[in-house]
């Protein structure tokens, strides 16, 4: 087999003096991030992580987090990208990835006692040559979980190669080049983060991970991913912009959003995706018709009635379960589980046959929810519904049948397992009408009456 070259290493070759990076304590050219990179790289190999290991990364977007990346996908190492969270929700995780506990590789911004097979980063001393290149980009390249059924975490796993092409096919449309500047202003653990990383190594520009603080990281930032509220907020403050592009995702865009961003020279466009296709599939500018744009280079969509179906070169490899892969397709397709329906070319998407919702960019099951609320011994049943929400696309809420009144603290006091971001928004004792059957309420009718109640 022919060697491959990294991206990382073709722009340090072609580029070394170009910035590549640009982080709150160092700016890097590609030429010294290759550099850091190796070193990172040596690091991780003297810890003992081997082409094919699994190193489970869990941490917000940091400096660190990118060069472990990136050191992983010259070792050949899968890296599987999480959130901070419960150490009951981690274990979860590390059970769907790892047969053997004591396989178990982590790199950690937070510890748990009882997780104590830490992987770190120390390059100060590390040599800086790579004893063995391993890079291909056919070899699995990533792991990001989604919720399956009763919240059970799927561990989806891509090669680099299904995410540059999910990154050349948007880029074919989208442009962004050399000398533009892309913020990291999405959590590498979902897949619209990661997508972020492989656009940048695709078009060897440049990328920006900032501290958090929106209004100043955006400054001298060309290309952001942003909620409408995000990009409202910016268009308001007083502070000139350097924006270009904007990829917006979350709830529906108000077209007189789009209109005020392009007096200020800003293009602004939405898109339709999932975690299991790398990201994006279809995607457009944002004008006066309401859908998720037309298909994408190297995807394909196909509709079963309005069940929408995803092909092409960016789906994912499988479900990485415990070293063996899964397969996700169907015939050759991938079941979204998402509704939808062809207008004039463009896909307008309807809403998701099941009962998994998206929340800020976080895949939520409602029954995850209820599973956790019914541990209570006062609460005879709960039934949690999406209900739409301007800033997070939707948030869970609750309505629930009890024996006795409870305050919310009461009722929250069985979620301590659940990260603090699934928790309801709100509470709603069960109508007496929803009960007149005797039976579990349907969630329809629950839905519905909360609809009815809320306008």
């Amino acid at each position: 087999m022919t060697e491959q070259n990294s991206l990382p290493n073709k722009w340090a070759q072609q580029s070394p003096s170009l910035l590549a990076l640009s982080t709150p304590e160092a700016d890097y050219t590609w030429r010294q991030l290759k550099e850091k990179i190796d070193r990172v790289v040596a690091s991780l190999i003297a810890q003992g992580i081997q082409k094919n290991d699994v190193l489970t990364c869990v941490g917000k977007n940091s400096p660190e987090l990118l060069f472990t990346y990136l050191a992983c996908l010259e070792i050949g190492a899968i890296c599987a990208l999480t959130m901070p969270q419960t150490e009951r929700e981690l274990k979860l995780k590390l059970d769907a990835l790892y047969a053997d506990p004591n396989d178990r590789k982590l790199w950690l911004a937070q510890s748990y006692e009882s997780l104590n097979t830490y992987v770190t980063i120390n390059d100060s001393d590390a040599h800086s040559s790579i004893s063995k290149h391993d890079y291909d980009e056919s070899n699995l390249a990533s792991i990001i979980f989604t919720s399956g059924s009763m919240g059970a975490p799927k561990a989806v796993a891509h090669t680099s190669k299904q995410h540059l092409a999910s990154a050349s096919g948007l880029l074919q449309q989208f442009h962004f080049k050399q000398g533009d500047t892309w913020l990291l202003s999405l959590p590498m653990y979902h897949v619209s983060g990661l997508s972020i990383i492989y656009r940048w190594l695709y078009a060897g520009a440049t990328l920006k991970i900032g501290t958090g603080n929106l209004l100043d990281d955006i400054n001298g930032v060309s290309h952001a991913s942003l909620v409408a509220t995000q990009l409202k907020r910016l268009i308001e403050c007083d502070q000139p912009l350097a924006l270009t592009h904007v990829l917006l995702g979350g709830s529906h865009i108000p077209l007189e959003l789009s209109q005020r961003a392009a007096e200020q020279g800003i293009e602004t466009w939405l898109g339709y995706g999932m975690t299991e296709a790398a990201s994006t599939v279809t995607a457009k500018p944002i004008d006066q018709h309401y859908s998720a744009g037309k298909v994408l280079p190297n995807r394909q969509v196909m509709l079963k009635g309005q069940r929408i179906y995803i092909g092409g070169e960016t789906l994912a490899s499988g479900y990485y379960c415990k070293g063996t892969l899964m397969p996700l397709r169907e015939g050759g397709w991938f079941d979204s589980k998402d509704l939808g329906e062809w207008v004039e070319g463009e896909l307008k998407i309807i809403g998701r046959a099941d009962n998994l919702f998206i929340s800020g960019g976080e895949n939520i099951h409602c029954e995850e929810i209820e599973a956790e609320l019914n541990k209570h011994p006062e609460i005879i049943q709960s039934v949690v519904v999406p209900i739409a929400d301007v800033e997070f696309g939707h948030r869970p809420v609750a309505v629930i049948q009890t024996r006795i009144d409870l305050t919310q603290s009461e009722i929250e006091s069985t979620l301590g397992g659940l990260t603090r971001f699934k928790w309801p928004d709100a509470y709603y004792s069960m109508p007496e009408a929803l009960l007149a059957d005797g039976i579990k309420v349907p969630r329809s009718r629950v839905k519905q009456w909360l609809e009815t109640k809320l306008s």
